[in-house]
């Protein structure tokens, strides 16, 4: 399994962001079982195919589940706070607008800006804790 997370960190730039990295993750790991039972004929070859028929329908069902998943609980997290912090968060992340701008927009200090963005990273990592792995591989991209 560790190898897999290298080949996934090797092939970073070659990977469609727009799928979640567990699916692939899921599916590269099935798919080195496959190819170890393959290699090692422990299996009926009958059996392995209808296998990998099977798991394609899966893994399609699985990035679809997962991906609502997790926008499911980003839009929670950011329904979770309270409605300032919430509107610079949007602001910044889904506006791309600078503090600079946020501040001249809301007509407030780019200081309240900062700590309220703060605030609201903070949340959002405490809140989507067990995506940050996701996270950090998306980042180093």
């Amino acid at each position: 399994m560790q190898d897999t997370f290298i080949n996934l960190w090797e092939k970073r730039e070659g990977i469609d962001l727009s799928k979640p990295v567990k699916s692939y993750l899921s599916t590269a790991i099935r798919n080195k079982c496959l190819n170890y039972l393959r290699d090692n004929k422990k299996f009926n070859n009958d059996l392995l195919s209808a296998e990998e028929l099977l798991s394609d329908y899966a893994a399609d069902t699985t990035d679809s589940m997962a991906e609502a998943d997790i926008s499911r609980n980003i839009r929670d997290a950011i329904g979770e706070l309270p409605e300032r912090c919430r509107e610079i968060f949007v602001l910044s992340r889904y506006e791309n607008l600078k503090y600079q701008q946020i501040a001249d927009k809301l007509e407030i200090s780019v200081k309240t800006v900062e700590t309220q963005m703060s605030k609201a990273l903070q949340h959002m990592r405490l809140r989507l804790k067990e995506y940050m792995i996701i996270f950090l591989l998306l980042l180093f991209k």
